[in-house]
């Protein structure tokens, strides 16, 4: 881990989107505490000619199959963590679900396929990222999607725990409040729930999730309803975590993770008293 300095944060996502549709306030709140803050996710290859049910993910977006939907969504990524003023992202190399054998949507939300072992190729690509960081972030696979069960399960074979923090994926935290996390999520017993305070941040959560155009139709029902939704599944985290925030994101974290988002509250106070009132 790092010595002297900013710390070091590395959020790890399935999906282009899924880091800031999920705990877009907490990468937020770390930005704004001073820390160097970078998305990584692991499913954002190009396939050419796409077909079949791997063609019909980008058809149901209102998107033609002559387009290249996966470097569309590599650039609406690129603007989201601009926006919330995180460090360059980090796009792997490896293609989502659809396009290794999940054929359908009930493929995609069960087991994964015995040939589809992706661990070698997920700790080649991780492994120095995660190194070197100070905080590591990922998902609970709330939803059981495949490709978020894959990477929870990568994070938790690399040794990191008590530097990780599992977010609550969005949108199965919304659609299904009693989706649990993946089994070896549950398993872990070193993993205690924090809440982080996103109450000043929920305005750069929302522009970054206006970023993802390609999703807002599908994932919201249009880009007019992003900022009540983002502000009732934060209000609602709020409420479950029974704290004082109008506004949280509630995570699974291991004991210097749990420190480092604890601290996150300490540090927009001592902001806001140098602010004045």
């Amino acid at each position: 881990m790092t010595g002297a300095g900013p710390r070091t944060a590395l959020a790890v996502g399935p999906h282009l989107d899924d880091a800031v549709f999920s705990a877009g306030g907490t990468l937020r709140a770390l930005v704004a505490a001073g820390w160097r803050v970078r998305v990584v996710t692991c499913f954002t290859a190009s396939v050419p000619d796409p077909t079949g049910f791997a063609l019909s993910t980008q058809l149901d977006k209102g998107l033609g199959a002559d387009i290249d939907y996966m470097a569309l969504r590599r650039a609406e990524d690129q603007e989201a963590q601009r926006r919330l003023g995180t460090r360059r992202p980090v796009h792997l190399p490896l293609p989502e679900a659809p396009h290794r054998g999940y054929h359908s949507p009930a493929a995609l939300f069960g087991d994964p396929l015995p040939e589809d072992d992706l661990t070698h190729a997920l700790a080649a690509h991780l492994r120095p990222l995660l190194r070197d960081a100070d905080l590591v972030l990922g998902p609970q696979a709330l939803g059981a999607h495949v490709d978020h069960r894959l990477t929870t399960r990568a994070l938790l074979a690399f040794g990191v725990l008590p530097r990780l923090a599992l977010w609550r994926d969005a949108p199965y935290a919304v659609r299904c409040p009693d989706a649990r996390p993946d089994g070896t999520v549950r398993g872990t017993a070193a993993l205690t729930e924090v809440s982080v305070d996103v109450t000043g941040h929920l305005t750069a959560k929302v522009n970054a999730v206006l970023a993802y155009a390609t999703q807002l139709g599908f994932q919201f029902g249009g880009e007019e309803n992003v900022p009540g939704a983002v502000r009732a599944a934060t209000r609602g985290d709020a409420v479950a975590a029974a704290g004082r925030a109008r506004h949280a994101e509630r995570l699974l974290a291991g004991g210097q993770a749990a420190a480092h988002l604890r601290a996150l509250a300490y540090a927009d106070r001592t902001s806001a008293s140098r602010q004045g009132p």
